[in-house]
């Protein structure tokens, strides 16, 4: 039983962050554009994760593309800018989809 509950606790501690930056993207309306696996009207967050993957300043590119938008780096749709995001909920975000794999 002790077991169990060390394992069900580390399983928690791992998933909860993944999952309240994915509330967090859903509350802030990434999701109606974004996915986690698959294009939508934007590239799926794995992609953009593989897109950035070891560049030092990738947190902080992708929150200013969150708040004040971008076009042309995914194709012709343009990602309009997020006034509801805020500079640390952005990097919240931005980190959280690069951590996706």
């Amino acid at each position: 039983m002790k077991r169990t509950l060390i394992t069900l606790a580390m399983t928690l501690s791992v998933a909860a962050p993944a999952l309240a930056d994915q509330a967090l993207a859903t509350s802030k309306n990434c999701m109606a554009c974004h996915a986690v696996d698959k294009k939508l009207v934007g590239p799926s967050y794995k992609d953009v994760a593989a897109k950035y993957a070891g560049q030092k300043d990738a947190v902080d590119k992708l929150a200013a593309k969150i708040m004040k938008g971008g076009s042309g780096v995914w194709g012709p749709v343009p990602m309009p800018a997020n006034a509801q995001v805020n500079d640390a909920d952005a990097k919240k975000l931005a980190a959280w989809v690069l951590s996706l794999k």
